[in-house]
């Protein structure tokens, strides 16, 4: 076997590529390690042209269980199944990452796999990136590589930037906190692609991050770069096709005196239509040219459009301002009083339901992949996208990478706010379902729930809010124009798609992508400060319609409440088998009772049925002291005295003479099994045997009574040695 192995010092580790025969057919591969965590990367490209109306680029991010040196899976199917949410993100970022470097009108099919080899401390999404541009770098499918990728984060209590931290340092609940996890792509000074997980950070800070991060990629750019020169093969010449003069003179007479009668103001229906119009003539004109090259030539005259009017006129396609936000409405409750927490958040004609629901510990979901193993997470955020929000029909049900890329986006965005367990125990689940979409629902989920928490009475600590960021940009005159809160056709004309979500104080979540070959880094210093100007003015429009998260939850969901038992009584409280906490839930109507390893008890139920459970708990662990007092059952008579039953697995022996203040014959004359007595633990013995006293308890229970004094002789003394065992 023939090999050649790269390596580069990136991060205080060792990155290395290695260029095998493992995979020769395919038009490129590449096997990059860093530390122990390894992927193997191929890229292929079919040999015909592709009909459809698009690039078809398909990035397949493979996790395999023996990287993680586990078999995991479920109880009957042990092999692997669909993507994980998480294998499906680490593809979304290679696939926004390489897609923008091929070359325009290139139809033929092109295939990334990124298979996972070996995971442990570093996560393999960065890998991926880099193992994905080299191995279409240094293979002969036409692209404009390399471009290269890095992570860098903060820990709390640190302004130090880490790069390429480890899942440790990336951590959201082991000290110290992860405080930034951001993912930057791209090449040359540029950037283009963005994934940020922040608490709360300011614009300021990512600013650093941001240039740290180029620093780091233009070294992982100069090593790529030397690989390819070695490595690389002469790539396949292609030509973008171009259309006839006739083409041209033909959209001149059917689409340009529409353009001017616009006047500017295009909506998206006026687009929808023209590109309909267009598609017809054009069809009759020239029955033997593609259609696919006639639509092709139509969107680029229509880019150019959209681009001058921005960049010449400072003019966007429904008349707003560069910087000017849509009308806004927000609206918490009022859909339902079934739905525990309900958001309601229009943006144009952008509009998003989030509906909540809270359930017990006992809910969370149980993630079991390569990366995350017996993990449970309380915090689900669901994105739907059904085909009536943008006019069309289609199919209904299950999901695709974009809505599960979405989803994720709105859910850490609004992670960073949620109280800790401690505080709020319940596992969250908001589901967003976009009823109208014109731009960025991912960003209008946030707002929706964000109002959805506070409607349920969650108690976060500061709204979050989020916008969609555009740019119309020349790079031959070097001039672009930010704009504020782009709709659809800024968003597929334009140049940058540039979502942030924040707080008054920060931000937590960002996602950049570009139609371009990257953006320089003041520009998106600019979008950062003009994204937080718009943040500002929506958290204003949701805190008038809600102030702060209810001060209590729906009665209809669920309450929690937790007890806190010895680590030596939890095996006391599931009993042989489950035997003791099933019963407490049969008994009680309990929905659920969730032990922690640390003896953390959560317990969850209606209607009163958390209450009855954690009294029970609290009596089965209960540990008594001399002075306590309290009421028990009668449940045994003996010649001396009787026994009282103290909790589920205790009980204590008043003596006769213990009954009353004055002496009584027999202790069937007092007491019968069953009887409701008054008690004070007056004594432990050596043996941890518990001796209660009535009249220690209550002087005035045997007159009331009507018990009287017995003139006979002395009580018999007890032999301690004939006292029946304490029932354990």
């Amino acid at each position: 076997m023939e090999k050649k192995v790269y390596s580069l010092d990136i991060g205080g580790k060792t990155m290395s590529a290695e260029f095998n025969d493992w995979a020769d057919q395919a038009n490129g591969s590449v096997l990059l390690r860093y530390g122990n965590s390894a992927v193997l990367a191929t890229a292929v490209m079919g040999s015909k042209e592709s009909n459809l109306d698009y690039f078809p680029l398909s990035v397949e991010y493979e996790e395999k269980f023996y990287a993680a040196g586990a078999i995991l899976g479920s109880r009957f199917m042990r092999r692997e199944g669909r993507p994980s949410d998480e294998a499906v993100l680490s593809g979304r970022i290679v696939d926004r990452t390489i897609r923008p470097l091929f070359l325009k009108g290139l139809k033929r099919d092109v295939q990334v796999i990124i298979t996972v080899l070996s995971i442990e401390d570093y996560d393999t999404d960065i890998l991926a990136v880099n193992a994905a541009s080299l191995a279409l770098a240094t293979s002969d499918i036409p692209w404009q590589g390399p471009v290269s990728s890095v992570r860098i984060g903060i820990e709390d209590g640190s302004d130090a930037l880490i790069v390429n931290p480890t899942y440790g340092q990336r951590s959201e609940e082991l000290p110290p906190k992860a405080k930034m996890d951001l993912t930057v792509s791209g090449k040359d000074g540029l950037v283009n692609m963005i994934e940020v997980n922040a608490r709360e950070v300011e614009e300021s800070v990512l600013d650093k991050a941001l240039a740290k991060a180029g620093e780091e990629i233009e070294k992982i750019q100069a090593w790529q770069k030397s690989i390819v020169a070695e490595q690389g093969k002469a790539k396949k010449e292609f030509t973008s096709p171009d259309v006839t003069p006739e083409v041209e003179a033909a959209f001149a007479e059917i689409v340009e005196p529409k353009l001017k009668a616009l006047n500017g103001i295009m909506s998206k229906q006026a687009f929808g239509e023209m590109k309909s119009e267009w598609a017809t003539q054009a069809a009759l004109k020239f029955p033997d040219m593609k259609p696919q090259l006639l639509d092709g030539y139509f969107e680029r005259r229509v880019d150019e459009y959209v681009h001058d009017l921005a960049i010449k006129e400072n003019k966007r396609v429904d008349g707003r301002a560069l910087d000017e936000i849509r009308p806004l409405r927000a609206q918490a409750g009022g859909i339902s009083p079934i739905i525990h927490g309900t958001g309601l958040f229009f943006r144009g004609e952008t509009h998003v339901l989030a509906a909540l629901t809270l359930g017990g510990p006992g809910d969370a979901q149980l993630l079991d992949t390569i990366e995350f193993q017996d993990t449970k997470k309380t915090f689900m955020l669901h994105y739907n996208f059904p085909p009536f929000s943008v006019g069309e029909t289609g199919r209904v049900g299950g999901f695709n990478r974009r809505m599960t890329g979405h989803g994720a986006l709105a859910e850490k965005s609004l992670r960073a706010v949620l109280p800790t367990k401690d505080v709020f125990p319940y596992t969250i689940r908001i589901v967003s379902e976009c009823l109208a979409s014109n731009g960025s629902t991912s960003m209008a989920t946030v707002c929706a729930g964000t109002i959805a928490l506070m409607d349920a009475g969650v108690p976060i600590t500061r709204p979050v809010a989020g916008i969609a960021m555009g740019l119309m940009s020349d790079a031959k005159a070097g001039v672009y124009k930010v704009l504020t809160d782009i709709q659809g056709p800024e968003d597929h004309h334009g140049d940058m798609d540039f979502k942030v979500a924040g707080t008054s104080e920060g931000v937590t979540g960002v996602q950049m992508d570009v139609k371009v070959e990257g953006v320089p880094l003041n520009v998106l210093t600019e979008a950062f400060a003009q994204a937080k100007k718009a943040r500002l003015q929506i958290l204003d429009v949701i805190t008038k319609e809600i102030t702060a998260p209810r001060a209590d939850i729906s009665p209809r969901a669920p309450k929690i409440l937790t007890i806190v038992v010895k680590k030596d009584q939890i095996g006391l409280v599931i009993g042989p088998g489950g035997k003791m906490i099933n019963g407490i839930r049969e008994r009680t109507g309990a929905d659920d009772i969730t032990i922690e390893e640390d003896g953390t008890i959560f317990i969850t139920g209606k209607g009163g049925a958390a209450e009855a459970a954690l009294q029970e708990i609290a009596d089965l662990t209960r540990e008594y002291m001399v002075g306590d007092r309290f009421e028990g059952p009668v449940v045994r008579l003996m010649d001396f005295g009787a026994f009282v039953k103290m909790g589920p697995t205790a009980d204590g022996l008043v003596h006769v003479s213990e009954v009353a203040p004055f002496r009584i014959g027999k202790i069937s004359d007092a007491l019968a099994i069953g009887d409701i007595v008054p008690v004070v633990i007056k004594e432990i013995d050596d043996k941890g045997r518990y001796n209660l006293s009535i009249k220690a308890a209550d002087p005035e229970w045997a007159s009331r009574k009507g018990l009287k004094p017995d003139q006979g002789g002395d009580y018999g003394r007890q032999n301690n040695n004939e006292r029946p065992k304490r029932r354990i």
